[in-house]
């Protein structure tokens, strides 16, 4: 974990994070990417310049699939992250199967600002679920290493909450919500609170 991890401007967690991950803004036109991390650009081939300002389908050259959408919006209306897979292709044409969690986060009034994007390659010619029940076993067996309280704050910070939001919620101080934050991101051997989201949203919290 990086000193003030709780604190830090989500562009500034997926920096840190060591998976492929994208910020995205919907409160701008067509919800473009607004910050990406090295590991995001190693997968996909693109240049930070080159994708932001673009809508994340640029990857699959395609529009998105109506039942994704839908996924999406369901997640947004009950506020938690949805994992869905799909073919991108990267800058040199090349497909690639990934599983992508998009996961909403809400401001201090409790509107949507921003989606949280990750994504894992996957082989393409894998067996069907296979992928989803090992990394679903394993994000369980670790989530079930925390504590009832790490694990009541996990799952508010997979819907998005803020840590003053988490707080109110479990009536607690801001200070105790973050040092639960700390020990739970070394609980779950993650490196960033982004991470710590996507394993919440794999195990199905």
């Amino acid at each position: 974990m990086q000193s003030g991890d709780a604190d830090a401007p989500l562009p500034a967690l997926i920096r840190q994070s060591p998976m492929a991950m994208c910020l995205t803004n919907p409160r701008l036109p067509d919800n473009p990417v607004i910050a990406c991390n090295q590991a995001f650009t190693d997968l996909t081939g693109y240049r930070e310049e080159d994708i932001i300002g673009l809508n994340c389908r640029f990857l699959s050259r395609e529009p998105t699939r109506p039942e994704v959408r839908a996924q999406i919006e369901i997640a947004r209306r009950e506020k938690r992250g949805v994992l869905f897979e799909t073919v991108n292709y990267r800058k040199d044409g090349v497909p690639f199967r990934n599983v992508v969690m998009v996961a909403p986060m809400f401001d201090d009034d409790g509107e949507l600002a921003f989606y949280l994007g990750s994504q894992v390659e996957v082989p393409l010619d894998r067996d069907n679920g296979g992928f989803s029940s090992d990394r679903r076993a394993a994000a369980l067996a670790k989530v079930d290493s925390l504590t009832p309280r790490q694990r009541e704050i996990l799952v508010l910070m997979a819907q998005g909450r803020l840590n003053k939001q988490i707080a109110h919620e479990l009536s607690l101080s801001e200070k105790t919500v973050k040092m639960h934050r700390a020990l739970l991101l070394q609980r779950l051997e993650v490196a960033t609170s982004a991470d710590a989201v996507r394993l919440a949203v794999e195990a199905g919290l």
